[in-house]
């Protein structure tokens, strides 16, 4: 019987592996850009960055350390100069992949951070398995730009689990419907009309602003945003912005808001200050063809008739006035149901006349058909 030379002794004391193995090794050097383990093969593995993780450009040396024992696949025995070539993002993919399997079948809700973001959704990594949430699937309305996901930890679930072409697609649309959902649910069980609540300006439009309740919006229509006139709402608000509105009307999921609260309310103590007979001071606000519209304060508006401008024959208020003009006038007539109160300068320059005559001249406007004209 021949005796074996000290090469074949050393040769049959290492184990035999093959290209697929799954086999255990123990890092003896870490550098940025790989590892090497011994395998208890006749050659050290190497270990890759690409064939640590999917994720770009991480520092091997902050993952993993000297000592540590890791499962890995064999990718190649032999890569030419003589090293075995190892993985680990393949074996975690494998095992991964069943994983997301799971989680597909029972609808778990998966949380993992953004890795990409591409023009048509992001990508976030779940145990080696690189999961692909479309643009329209990432949130419930429209979003531009998704550079604000990068880095971002989110929750989704996995909507389409296909292995054989490595498609693995993630949801986090229905799970922000699901949440506003119940948020919505919550929040309408909560609340009730006449309610002061604090909210969120979400988007401000030329009619309105809408208000971020938390857990649905509601709509603050520009003639709910003061006792006063409002012209352009994005003068006044900016999103963003905390403001406290009052619970107008609830009409299933729709919320109508207001600001018109009424400790605020300028025509509470009008009907005294505002009395016929009265002299008041007021500035004008706008002109139309037929009178001036005085704001006496804040909410509370009187017309200036044309005819009631001065003892003289005016065609035209502008002929004689102009916005932001002050004027002292007397009250001479006051509707509060309708909220409208008319005013005469002429009442205070004429001299007094018979009661008769003086009624006849303040009659003549028909106030509501005047301002009707001005609404139309």
């Amino acid at each position: 019987m021949s005796e074996l030379t000290f090469e074949q002794m050393l040769e049959e004391s290492f184990k035999t592996i093959h290209t697929g193995e799954v086999i255990e090794g123990t890092i003896i050097d870490v550098k940025p850009d790989e590892a090497i383990l011994n395998i208890g093969y006749k050659s050290d593995g190497i270990l890759t960055r690409n064939e640590y993780t999917n994720t770009a450009n991480v520092d091997l040396t902050t993952v993993l350390k000297t000592g540590d024992k890791l499962e890995v696949k064999v990718l190649k025995v032999n890569d030419g100069d003589g090293q075995v070539l190892l993985t680990y993002k393949r074996l975690a993919a494998d095992r991964g992949s069943k994983r997301i399997e799971e989680a597909f079948n029972n609808k778990e809700v998966l949380t993992a951070k953004v890795t990409q973001v591409l023009d048509g959704g992001i990508c976030a990594v779940v145990e080696e398995i690189r999961i692909f949430i479309p643009a329209s699937l990432v949130s419930d309305s429209y979003e531009k730009d998704l550079t604000k996901y990068a880095g971002q930890e989110i929750s989704f679930v996995i909507s389409e689990y296909n292995p054989k072409r490595r498609r693995y697609i993630g949801d986090r649309r229905q799970l922000i419907v699901a949440q506003k959902a119940e948020m919505q649910k919550e929040l309408l069980g909560r609340i009730k009309e006449g309610d002061i609540v604090e909210g969120t300006v979400k988007n401000v439009t030329d009619f309105g602003a809408f208000i971020d309740l938390g857990g649905a919006d509601g709509l603050l229509h520009i003639s709910e945003m003061s006792w006063g006139r409002v012209e352009n709402p994005k003068k006044v608000f900016k999103v963003g912005d905390k403001v406290n509105v009052l619970i107008k009307e609830i009409a299933d999921t729709k919320i109508a808001l207001s600001l018109k609260f009424d400790n605020a309310n300028p025509w509470k103590d009008a009907a005294e200050k505002y009395a016929v007979g009265n002299v008041v001071t007021g500035v004008v606000a706008r002109m139309t063809d037929f009178g001036a519209f005085v704001e006496l304060e804040t909410g509370v508006d009187a017309l200036l008739h044309v005819s009631q401008i001065a003892k003289e024959h005016i065609e035209k208020p502008s002929d004689v006035l102009k916005t932001g003009d002050e004027v002292t006038a007397k009250v001479v007539d006051f509707n509060e149901d309708d909220k409208k109160i008319s005013l005469s300068i002429k009442a205070l320059l004429a001299p007094d006349a018979p009661a008769e005559e003086s009624n006849e001249d303040v009659v003549s406007v028909d106030i509501d058909a005047v301002i009707a004209e001005e609404e139309e």
